[in-house]
Parts: structure tokens; sequence; C-alpha cells
């Protein structure tokens, strides 16, 4: 039998596949472009990118297996005596076209490190998935968080709440006072422990990665159709300016790639095509648009008991 890191790498790899077939399908247009690259140092990629679809106004479908010697500064951030390292994931940012239609992104990932002699002195999964709309709708918040929570439930009722709470505190633009997006689950350095094996973590973090198009997809079929306006678009831009901030600002893996000569071009595919930072814009009160900032401000639970 293969082992995990493997098993893990075929994983990514067919949900890679598995995912930009789908988004294929539901953009009826446009194609994914591969991309393969090598990273100095050991190990690299294989980046899909589409853009200018039907649907999808840029969506970025990247896998990546990087192994080498461990950065002095990441060391020291990570609090790790690591001499090397070996890191897979795919990692996913999707940004349609519709103002309708929310952004999304999802991650999921396996980290190893080893000692000078090569030796694994510690393993983790990490990963997860949220959720960016530019117009609240309460039954996708709620569909996309239920089947998030169906994933998680099978390997214990306490995750779902605890990788939710995560999320929220997670992907937030401190700087702004205010979510990224409606949130998701997010969790990292899934260890061995006494309570679950390195196997039991492989096992919930690839049915988390199986659980995102059933949470994702419905929602796009269900808008993709409706018709927006120029100043639904207006707004979806400047909320895409909140997205950059986050992802220069305070997000671990743009850091973690750029730190370890990963390749930038990939590193910075989350970024959306069009956005803008016009100044000191407020929503009207009372208006759609200030209902959204409204519940970023504030997160909810969005599965009723």
């Amino acid at each position: 039998m293969a082992n995990l890191k493997d098993r893990f790498v075929s994983f990514i790899h067919a949900l890679q596949d598995e995912i930009c077939a789908a988004l294929e399908e539901s953009d009826g247009k446009a194609r994914f472009v591969e991309d393969h690259w090598e990273r100095p140092g050991g190990g690299g990629g294989r980046s899909r990118v589409l853009s200018n679809g039907k649907v999808f106004e840029k969506a970025g479908v990247s896998t990546s297996i990087v192994h080498g010697e461990m950065p002095e500064g990441l060391k020291k951030n990570m609090k790790t005596e690591g001499a090397q390292f070996f890191a897979c994931g795919i990692s996913l940012v999707i940004h349609p076209e519709s103002p309708l239609v929310p952004t999304t992104h999802a991650n999921f990932r396996f980290f190893e490190m080893y000692d000078d002699k090569g030796e694994a002195i510690d393993s983790w999964f990490g990963g997860g998935s949220d959720l960016t709309p530019y117009y609240l709708n309460e039954e996708d918040a709620q569909h996309f968080h239920q089947s998030q929570k169906d994933a998680a439930d099978p390997h214990g009722t306490e995750l779902y709440p605890r990788f939710k709470k995560a999320c929220d505190d997670y992907f937030r633009n401190h700087h702004r006072q205010e979510g990224r997006g409606i949130g998701g689950t997010f969790f990292d350095y899934l260890k061995a422990d006494q309570e679950r094996s390195l196997e039991d973590w492989f096992a919930f973090t690839t049915d988390m990665g199986r659980s995102f198009l059933p949470s994702y997809l419905p929602i796009v079929e269900k808008h993709k159709a409706s018709p927006w306006t120029e100043e639904q678009r207006y707004w979806q831009e400047l909320r895409r300016g909140r997205y950059v901030e986050f992802n220069l600002v305070h997000d671990r893996g743009t850091l973690f790639g750029l730190r370890t000569n990963g390749r930038t071009e990939s590193i910075l595919m989350s970024l959306p095509p069009r956005v803008r930072w016009d100044y000191n814009v407020e929503p009207q009160a009372g208006s759609p648009e200030a209902q959204l900032v409204a519940v970023l401000r504030e997160p909810i639970d969005w599965i009723k008991s």
C-alpha cells in the first residue's frame, strides 16, 4: 500500500481533474490552460487557469509538490527545528463575472518536516474552504455551511463548529474589522494525537476536499443566469479590493509560498482580474450592500439547530 504522502499526492491530482472538469462544464465556454513549473530547490507544480469565460471571469486550480531545505525565517515563524520540508496541496480560487455569484477559495494540504538525517519528525494536514459573496443570500450561506458540516460530522460532530470558528477568526481583515466573506471551515496543524491518528486526519481532509464541489457548484448554477447591473458590478469590484487586501497582508499560504521561492504567478493566481479601491465608499443604509457589510462585521451561525 502506498504511503500516506503518496496517497495524498494522488488525491490532490484527482481532485484537481474533477474540479476543473466540473467548472468547464458549468462555464460552457472557456477551458483551463495548464502550466507545469519547477521550484528552485526542489519540486514543482501544475497550475491551471481559466479566463474570460461565460460564467467565470477567472478561476485558478493549482497543485504543488515542493520540498527542500527549510528557510531560517520560516523556522522561526513556525517554531520548528526541522532541516528539510515536504509540502503538497491543492489550492483554488474562483472569481465569477456575475456579482450575484460568490467568489470561493479552497485549499487542502499535507506538510512534513525532517531532521538533518532525513527522518520525519513532524507531519500534519491543513485546509478548508470559504465563501465570499457580494450580495448576501441566506439560503446559499446555509447550503455552503451545511455541505461542509455533512462532510465533517462522520469524523466527529465537534469538528465543524471548531473549524467554522477558526475560519471566521482567520479569514478576517483585522485592519477593517470585517470578515473576508461568510466563512466555511479552516483547519491547520492536524497532527496525530491520542484521539486521532494521522490516517484519521487524512480521511477527514480528503472528505472535506470532496465536499467542495457539492457545497459551491449548486450556488453557481442557481445564480449564473440571473441579470445584474453595472452598479452591482461596481460593488463587486470594491469588495474584491478587500479580498486582495487579505491575501497580501494576512494570508499565511501566500507568505509561505513567497518565502520558500515558490512560483509567484501560481501564488498570486488568487487575485481577481478587475478590482478597485475608491476612497471611503460606504453603502447606503438599509441597502443590500449594507446588509452584507453588517454580516461581515459579526459572524453568524448559518446552520440552525
